[in-house]
């Protein structure tokens, strides 16, 4: 096929560097044209965590603070209320807690996943991201997520990070635990929170665990695009 195109959808609440960065750099490098959307248009802020060295090793840390300082389209992104999901091959989500506050519970969000998911493109959504299929629903009203296998970022990692008052390192309070929201929407969660990597294709949605698996799922969409052998 032609080169593919791709709209990123990132929160301006703090997205997880590399799970934006890593799939981003992955589909350039296999020729898909990539188009960056936030919920209102603005810059989208990047979690500080996930440039600390000490949380991501200094290689990551460097390489994704340098990309989110230097790239225009980070800098000056489209409302995704301005673009269309119909006019691209795929619509990436990338993960962070923030996505938790605007890009999960956002309408125009949601709506573009439902686009892609009932024409013909394919949706990779990665980590905390994956909460959209909370509150995402399809064109007769059901949940996207019923009856879909997915994979996401997990509870018993969450409890790793969140007091036992849901309280994030950074003293805010995290609404909802993913697995709980979208396994309640009907998803069947099989999120493999002890493999290196975990990937599930579940028609034409993609879903990513985490940080470590972005760049496997991102060459898994590019495998589902038919743009691999770029």
């Amino acid at each position: 096929m032609t080169d593919a195109n791709a709209l990123f959808v990132v929160s301006e609440y703090g997205y997880w560097g590399e799970e934006c960065i890593d799939p981003l750099e992955t589909l350039e490098d296999a020729g898909v044209e990539v188009t960056i959307a936030t919920p209102s248009g603005g810059p989208p802020e990047i979690d500080d965590r996930s440039i600390d060295p000490e949380t991501v090793g200094e290689e990551t840390a460097e390489r994704v603070e340098e990309r989110h300082e230097t790239d225009e389209r980070l800098s000056d992104p489209e409302a995704i209320a301005d673009v269309h999901a119909e006019d691209f091959d795929a619509v990436v989500f990338p993960g962070g807690h923030g996505t938790e506050w605007d890009v999960n519970q956002d309408h125009h969000a949601r709506v573009a996943l439902r686009t892609i998911l009932e024409g013909d493109g394919k949706a990779l959504v990665v980590c905390h991201a994956v909460g959209i299929l909370a509150f995402a629903r399809d064109s007769h009203g059901a949940f996207l997520a019923n009856g879909r296998r997915v994979t996401g970022f997990p509870n018993a990692w969450e409890e790793d990070i969140v007091d036992d008052r849901d309280l994030l390192p950074d003293g805010r309070k995290l609404p909802y635990w993913v697995e709980d929201e979208v396994a309640t929407a009907g998803a069947d969660w099989d999120a493999d929170a002890e493999a290196d990597t975990d990937v599930i294709v579940d028609g034409d949605l993609i879903t990513g665990r985490g940080p470590e698996s972005s760049r496997a799922a991102a060459e898994t969409l590019l495998e589902e695009l038919g743009q691999n052998g770029q």
